[in-house]
């Protein structure tokens, strides 16, 4: 059982994450601090209680926007410690998801928070902490993939995929109508879709063949175009992707 720590200055919001955090059944206990400096004094007594103690804390849900020291800041300090607790960021803002994983954040959660993606940043760290079976879930959907937009889940197909665009931990999935953030690394994406067609041009880009319009060589150097966009083509991988489009129907 997971014992939980929620931060937040807005009261309403603090007293929601609570009560969906205590709904839950994998977590054992949840408390609640108003601000960074609190919550800091809280983990303090718990890193000192030690991971079996009686003050010990195994994972803070953290906002990030709050007075004084922010939850990013929060965050950084406890990178410090040896055996700090495992931090699931919620907030508002998506603007901050890749500093929060570069910070080896568990999750991102986007308010308003939801009671079925609060549950599954509460199954990652479950995970990681060893402290529950794993719980079954449903085999994820192959030809789309759920993305979070304002609290809100959609379903992008992945055929209106262009390309994806490593972002840390992040991966920023392209489309003709805009651009999603997902926390899937971009070499789990690189082999759950190379049946697809997408593949690696570069450290950073993975690209659908099918929405490749142009290949360019200049002086040497090979780039796609991928809609309205031109994306470099690393020595690396420039002549496994000739190969491939020269082999497209």
């Amino acid at each position: 059982m997971l014992r939980a720590l929620a931060v937040d200055d807005e009261r309403p919001s603090l007293e929601e994450l609570l009560y969906l955090l205590n709904a839950d059944p994998r977590i054992g206990s949840a408390e609640g601090a108003g601000d960074a400096t609190e919550a800091l004094r809280r983990i303090n007594r718990a890193l000192e209680s030690g991971p079996g103690g009686a003050e010990a804390i195994d994972v803070v849900f953290l906002d990030i926007n709050m007075p004084g020291l922010d939850g990013l800041d929060l965050a950084r300090l406890l990178t410090g410690f040896a055996e700090p607790p495992l931090i699931v960021f919620v907030t508002a803002h998506e603007d901050f998801a890749v500093q929060a994983f570069d910070l080896k954040a568990v999750d991102y959660v986007l308010k308003p928070v939801r009671k079925e993606r609060l549950a599954e940043a509460v199954r990652r760290a479950a995970e990681q902490r060893g402290a529950t079976p794993r719980i079954p879930v449903s085999e994820p959907d192959p030809d789309h993939l759920p993305v979070e937009l304002g609290g809100v889940t959609r379903f992008v197909p992945v055929d209106d995929i262009t390309h994806v665009e490593a972002q840390g931990d992040y991966a920023r999935l392209h489309t003709a109508k805009g651009s999603h953030l997902v926390r899937i690394p971009l070499s789990t994406l690189e082999e759950r879709w190379r049946s697809r067609g997408f593949v690696r041009i570069h450290r950073r880009h993975l690209v659908a063949l099918r929405h490749i319009g142009e290949l360019r060589l200049d002086a040497g150097s090979v780039s796609v175009v991928v809609g309205s966009e031109e994306l470099q083509v690393s020595r690396r991988h420039t002549r496994e992707l000739r190969d491939l489009l020269m082999r497209r129907p």
